[in-house]
């Protein structure tokens, strides 16, 4: 975790702890105070909610009682199922929870010293690319003597209350944390990466090979201390908190505890198929109501299972709201799963190591097309490309790209009634090897994935890529919407990633002197076809290379084939307009290199914009001799330097 952390507020833990102790009273805090406004932003509490402190609702508060574990919680009145799922998830995993208590020892109740008692705790939350501290009191809304919200199965530990009341700080009213996302909880507690996955719409609980995949994937995040929850969406016929027959609960979040491949003793072979069966343990916030169908607690699948394999998969046969279920049933019966990816960026790792690159990033509207950054989504041909461009590298033959956009978090603006997630997505598209400046018309360029547009707060998208330089435009669904971004991209070296600002190249006092650019010329090489062999098994390895004024640029090479596909594309900015564009083609060969033949263009913007193919020639003009082969390309010339 960086070392940098921004405060809440400006509020300082050890500050206000010290002068509370120094002034022998509790913390009450201004910026969060104990009155409605603080639990509400619309509607009214149905009886009067009473703040107490813990000391006023047990004997000895803790926060924690013998740890912290998955069991801790239950759900109070407010609907954030979601929350407490999170929390679940959290408390597996040690590391990620001391980063968002920090310094637990230090804020744990001390019997023996209670004058260092101050009601004040703090929290640490992943806010927007940045961790933040905030600071809470310790007065907690109850009714009759109860805690209202989360609480914790034991009367005297408060860590999930406690973790609630700052997190609903954050968000400006507990009543914002109604109906949230448990993947959107998480990200906020640990700056994982999330991944939405329509299990329906993806037909997993059918296709056996994509659940194999999946689980797959599930598996190696769980190993890797990633945190999963599941939920099942109302349909229009069922409303939520409906109980399915199988005893599951519609729209209520679930946190994933455990991910297994379970070995059978050998006699059970032939009654179960299969030596392996895969499954996957959930855990229901409210603490009770599982699934009943194969392998819920009671069942006869586990009569079959030896005591060694129970004690190891940690199965309790009593009703506090966990269970196990084979994970082709989890496929059927719930229908979205959300994955909270840990990328690794650490170099001293077994496990593969990502580089990370992060951008902050907002879509604005101004009425000048060249400055306007908010032009909605792809299907907005005339104003698609006036939104943010971020240009990167993928430097190896191909590589996996993880991409994560993030808008800001919104639920600060429920009281004003524009709490909702904005639609958002992104499209990357493969462009020139050599493009520095921002892209104005698609012309060559090759679009090569779309994320999904969705209203939710994070939208994720996994895809390998060859190698090469692309773009990546993130957008609003609509356009001329304004709001701030995150954006991550992670490979596997680095990918220079970085913004594209600039339309055209800049005018300085050497442009007075050495000339500036007065026409722009965009090329893509498709293919060289009917090439001399070179070799005694009739091949040659051809690449091309392409000439501009004092620029060089050369594709890879294609092995083996005398009719290569190159799909190279480039772009000259070029002062000297008289002077042609030359593309030749060359063999690629371990002492030197080959000479195979060379096209010719002069590259004026009357020339024609379809594909052309082009006969190779010997050295010198365009008049020498012909040799065998031709390539096929595409050329846009324009004397507006902002038009490609």
């Amino acid at each position: 975790m960086s070392s940098s952390v921004q405060l809440f507020r400006d509020q300082n833990y050890h500050e206000l702890k010290g002068q509370c102790i120094q002034q022998r009273q509790l913390f009450e805090d201004p910026e969060f105070p104990a009155s409605d406004e603080s639990l509400f932003y619309q509607s009214a509490p149905p009886r009067k909610v009473e703040w107490k402190r813990p000391k006023d609702l047990c004997e000895d508060p803790r926060l924690f009682v013998n740890g912290i574990s998955s069991h801790d919680l239950h759900q109070g009145t407010l609907g954030n199922c979601w929350f407490v799922a999170a929390c679940s998830c959290l408390a597996l995993r040690k590391t990620l929870w001391q980063q968002v208590i920090p310094d637990f020892n230090e804020q744990e109740w001390d019997p023996k010293n209670p004058e260092k008692y101050a009601g004040i705790f703090r929290f640490r939350f992943w806010c927007f690319g940045e961790w933040t501290e905030v600071v809470v009191d310790d007065l907690l809304p109850t009714m009759d003597g109860k805690l209202i919200y989360c609480h914790s199965n034991v009367k005297n530990e408060f860590w999930s209350a406690l973790l609630e009341k700052a997190y609903a700080k954050l968000a400006g009213s507990y009543e914002a944390l109604d109906g949230g996302s448990a993947a959107d909880a998480i990200v906020d507690f640990t700056g994982a990466v999330a991944e939405s996955i329509d299990l329906a719409q993806g037909k997993y609980g059918e296709i056996i090979s994509e659940q194999m995949k999946l689980f797959e994937d599930l598996l190696k995040v769980h190993k890797r201390g990633g945190l999963i929850s599941c939920y099942i969406t109302a349909s229009s016929g069922s409303t939520n908190e409906a109980e399915t027959e199988m005893g599951l609960v519609v729209g209520h979040a679930y946190a994933v505890t455990a991910i297994r491949k379970l070995r059978l003793g050998e006699r059970l072979i032939f009654s179960f198929k299969a030596e392996k069966l895969f499954m996957i343990r959930l855990r229901n916030p409210w603490g009770k109501r599982e699934w009943n169908g194969a392998w819920s607690d009671n069942s006869e699948e586990w009569k079959k299972v030896s005591n060694s394999e129970r004690k190891s998969l940690g199965l309790i046969l009593e009703n506090d709201g966990e269970f196990w279920m084979t994970f082709e049933d989890w496929c059927k019966n719930f229908t979205d799963v959300d994955i909270c990816r840990i990328v690794n960026t650490s170099y001293f790792s077994i496990h593969k190591t990502w580089e990370k690159k992060m951008m902050h990033g907002a879509w604005a509207k101004n009425s000048e097309p060249l400055l306007n950054r908010s032009g909605g989504c792809f299907d907005n041909k005339e104003t698609f490309l006036q939104n943010p461009q971020y240009v990167f590298d993928v430097k190896k033959t191909e590589d996996k790209v993880l991409v994560s956009l993030q808008q800001e978090d919104r639920r600060k603006y429920k009281k004003e009634g524009k709490g909702d997630s904005i639609p958002i997505g992104f499209e990357i598209f493969k462009v020139e090897d050599n493009r520095r400046y921002r892209l104005h018309k698609l012309t060559v360029q090759e679009r090569v994935a779309t994320s999904l547009y969705i209203n939710t707060r994070t939208v994720f998208l996994k895809r390998i890529l060859k190698q090469g330089r692309y773009i990546l435009i993130p957008t609003t669904y609509h356009p001329g919407i304004i709001t701030k971004f995150i954006l991550r991209l992670f490979t596997d070296v680095p990918s220079k990633l970085r913004e594209l600002k600039a339309d055209k190249p800049k005018m300085t006092c050497w442009s007075l002197l050495c000339g500036y650019p007065r026409r722009v010329t965009q090329i893509k090489i498709h293919s060289a076809e009917g090439l001399q062999k070179q070799d005694r098994s009739g091949g040659a390895d051809p690449y091309v290379l392409i000439k501009c004024e004092n620029q060089n640029i050369r594709s890879s090479v294609q092995h083996d084939t005398t009719s290569a596909i190159f799909d190279t594309q480039v772009i000259f900015y070029r002062k000297n307009i008289d002077s042609p564009i030359i593309v030749q083609v060359w063999n690629s060969n371990i002492l030197c290199d080959q000479f195979l033949g060379q096209a010719v263009l002069a590259a004026s913007p009357s020339d024609p914009r379809e594909e052309q193919t082009l006969q190779l020639r010997g050295r010198g003009s365009r008049e020498a001799a012909e040799v065998p082969g031709h390539i096929t390309v595409k050329v846009f010339s324009s004397d507006d330097l902002v038009e490609l």
